[in-house]
């Protein structure tokens, strides 16, 4: 069952996601600021991170540097920011994808088992 990291300072989208996520058969965790993300991240490292932009404490944007330093865990980017600039500076980042919202549920579950399925065929 794979893990996913949801990472977003909005606590109902939280809610529905890992409801949903977890009828899909995924194991979730969720953090609501950057600092909490990083410390879930150590304590059991995920399949795939769905990570927020624009949150407290540490942004989505440095957090992403962060754990691409040391992992090549897949970051899927689930953020309001939609300019061309911040899909290439999260991409740049070291995201493997990038969503912005609103985003339809069945595009979300898709492009997640789409990076899983490159993880493994690789």
């Amino acid at each position: 069952m794979p893990h996913v990291l949801l990472v977003d300072d909005k606590k109902p989208l939280r809610d529905s996601l890992s409801y949903t996520l977890k009828k899909e058969g995924y194991c979730v965790t969720t953090a609501e600021n950057g600092q909490a993300a990083i410390k879930l991240y150590h304590k059991q490292v995920p399949d795939v991170i769905l990570l927020d932009l624009m949150l407290s404490i540490i942004d989505g944007m440095e957090i992403c540097w962060r754990i691409r330093a040391f992992s090549n865990v897949l970051i899927l980017m689930l953020t309001a920011k939609d300019e061309e600039i911040d899909r290439t500076w999260g991409l740049k980042a070291g995201a493997n994808d990038y969503i912005t919202k609103p985003f339809k549920t069945c595009e979300l579950l898709e492009r997640i088992k789409a990076i899983l399925q490159q993880r493994q065929s690789n």
